[in-house]
């Protein structure tokens, strides 16, 4: 009897550890970004900076004027400009990284083909002075529809804080998908949120 006791022990002890091993958070999200949850229009806080996603356009082609020619830059999938407010809450900061993540999990980092323009990054904030900036994405069209903002001063924001916006509220059909324009200019200034 004694001894079929300690085997039982012996097997809700391995049970145990088992399951907390099992249940146990992994390093990365002991160590990983700190969410701050949001949806488009409203103010999302951060650690160092505030953001507002105030919309997001689909195009087939993306235009700017750079040193007097028109450049026009297309892609095999679907070009995304979100349009955001940004603004640092007490001390000079940037914004290094933005990414948009699909529905099904695919992240795409902010296209680096826009080149120089004005609203494009590097973002350097300072406290008092929002700026509007166009974020520029290529994307894959089934990538729309639930899709996430992820914006963090850091690289790889570990401990640090990360809005997390969800795209909820652009234009589309009326089966969801989304209104594409032909060709969108990112070099022309965009109404402030409001306006």
């Amino acid at each position: 009897m004694r001894r079929l006791a300690n085997i039982a022990v012996i097997l809700v002890a391995v049970a145990l550890l088992y399951g907390m091993w099992v249940t146990k958070p992994r390093y990365g999200e002991l160590t990983g970004p700190i969410a701050a949850y949001g949806k488009m229009h409203d103010r999302v806080h951060t650690r160092e900076f505030d953001v507002t996603l105030n919309q997001v356009i689909f195009a087939r082609e993306l235009t700017y004027t750079q040193f007097g020619k028109e450049k026009v830059l297309t892609t095999s999938g679907l070009w995304a400009v979100a349009l955001v407010e940004l603004a640092a809450t007490t001390k000079s900061t940037g914004v290094s990284t933005a990414i948009w993540r699909g529905p099904t999990g695919l992240r795409f980092a902010q296209s680096n083909r826009v080149g120089w323009l004005p609203g494009q990054p590097p973002y350097m904030l300072e406290p008092g002075l929002p700026k509007q900036v166009q974020l520029a994405f290529e994307i894959l069209p089934d990538q729309v529809n639930g899709a996430t903002l992820l914006l963090s001063a850091q690289m790889k924001p570990s401990l640090d804080s990360e809005a997390r916006i969800k795209i909820d509220d652009f234009k589309k059909f009326n089966d969801g998908l989304p209104l594409i324009v032909d060709r969108f200019d990112i070099s022309r200034p965009q109404p402030a949120a409001g306006s």
